[in-house]
């Protein structure tokens, strides 16, 4: 029989917060992120708003524990931070003690750095310090230097599936465990802003240039975020034989890849629809037993009509609460699966339901209308968390109250 998956530890850092402690103080004070970079260089830095860590890369060097060291980009240094809390909430104090796995997850890999020095970097005339960035572009090299950093040599690997990457990291994480390969894996993931993605997505109008409104009528874009977080998975029998304080229960998990089209998903929700159903069923649930949905919600015009014709498709008239998070975080691409898996068991532990923020005007291709409310000491059991990325790449993780 496949072991079951538990949440024993978890590390993040976010616009909101430092911490996971940080995170929910802002949550339930319903304190946005989002505002004008600081740090990036951008010619949007005042038009265009973002969720940035307020920290400075310097600043993050110490949070990091690797002050005075060099060739730490801003993406790994926030992966380190949410890393380190993440192994000490699980009592983690030397990774070696037991084979573990690390599954990580980023789109821009270092291109917050090597952006910054390319034109320095493709003059054959030029030399210098630049130079040490050269190879951090690549995403596996935030992977392999907080691997590097913190000891972890077992099962390394590195996803990059656009925004559902971390929850797919997490799925993997999931499967190594129940198949016996491994039974201890940290899964997140890490993404810095950069001019690229900014740019980017703007390119696309995809970027709303007032606070994101998910899931509204009058929506017209996200605002994109920065973070990091880090979920510790362990087996039945290792948190048995650890006697590990379990945080939530992954029950359920699902992939699927519609492949409607490059950029946008189709119309009806397909792979969303999927994506819960088939997490559903993973986990011996119905839908009757999920009480509140953090959904994908980037408010861009043809997310939230997929995915809320799929929420239509799964529950019908009985739609649990829902609500995105993203205008507290902005969306953090990569890592934003985690980030929301965190929020997840959040909502589970201190039996919580998160607003849906900037929230006016029902969508009129709907029926179904996001929380608005912090609504506190409401019985959360069974939450679906959502992250759908570029490609019609779609993941729906499951997470369940630790029932013992």
């Amino acid at each position: 029989m496949a072991e079951r998956v538990f949440i024993t530890g978890m590390g993040m850092i976010t616009a909101i917060g430092d911490n996971v402690a940080g995170n929910l103080h802002n949550l339930r004070l319903l304190r946005t992120g989002l505002g004008y970079t600081r740090h990036l260089d951008t010619i949007y830095k005042e038009t265009l708003p973002v969720a940035e860590v307020v920290h400075t890369t310097e600043q993050l060097h110490e949070l990091a524990g690797v002050a005075g060291m060099e060739g730490y980009t801003r993406t790994t240094l926030l992966g380190l931070v949410a890393m380190r809390e993440a192994l000490q909430q699980a009592g983690i104090s030397d990774v070696q003690d037991e084979p573990t796995g690390f599954i990580n997850a980023s789109t821009v890999g270092g291109m917050c750095d090597t952006e910054n020095v390319y034109f320095d970097i493709i003059n054959p005339e030029k030399s210098g310090d630049f130079l040490k960035f050269i190879d951090t572009l690549d995403c596996a090299d935030c992977t392999q230097r907080i691997a590097d950093t913190v000891g972890l040599n077992e099962h390394i690997a590195t996803i990059s599936t656009a925004c559902s990457s971390s929850a797919n990291a997490l799925m993997f994480g999931a499967r190594l465990i129940r198949a016996g390969v491994l039974r201890r894996v940290i899964c997140g993931g890490t993404e810095a802003l950069t001019r690229f993605t900014l740019n980017g997505f703007n390119s696309l109008k995809n970027i709303d240039k007032r606070p994101c409104m998910p899931f509204d009528q009058d929506r017209n874009g996200l605002n994109l975020g920065e973070g990091a977080a880090y979920l510790v998975l362990e087996s039945e029998t290792l948190v048995q034989e650890r006697q590990s304080a379990v945080l939530a229960e992954l029950r359920g998990y699902a992939n699927s890849n519609e492949a409607f089209h490059p950029t946008a998903p189709s119309p009806e929700g397909d792979g969303a629809y999927a994506a819960m159903k088939n997490a559903l069923d993973m986990g011996g649930l119905t839908p009757a037993d999920v009480q509140y949905v953090n959904v994908h919600g980037t408010a861009t015009l043809t997310n939230d009509v997929a995915e809320g014709m799929a929420l239509q498709r799964l529950f019908g008239q009985q739609t649990p609460k829902f609500s995105s998070t993203k205008p507290f975080t902005g969306h953090t691409l990569a890592a934003a699966g985690a980030i929301e898996a965190i929020y997840s068991v959040l909502a589970i532990q201190h039996q919580l339901v998160f607003p849906n923020l900037h929230f006016k005007d029902k969508m009129e291709e709907l029926y179904i209308v996001p929380e608005t409310r912090l609504l506190e000491g409401y019985p959360v059991q069974n939450v679906i968390s959502n992250s759908f990325g570029f490609g019609g790449n779609n993941a729906s993780l499951l997470i369940s109250k630790y029932e013992g």
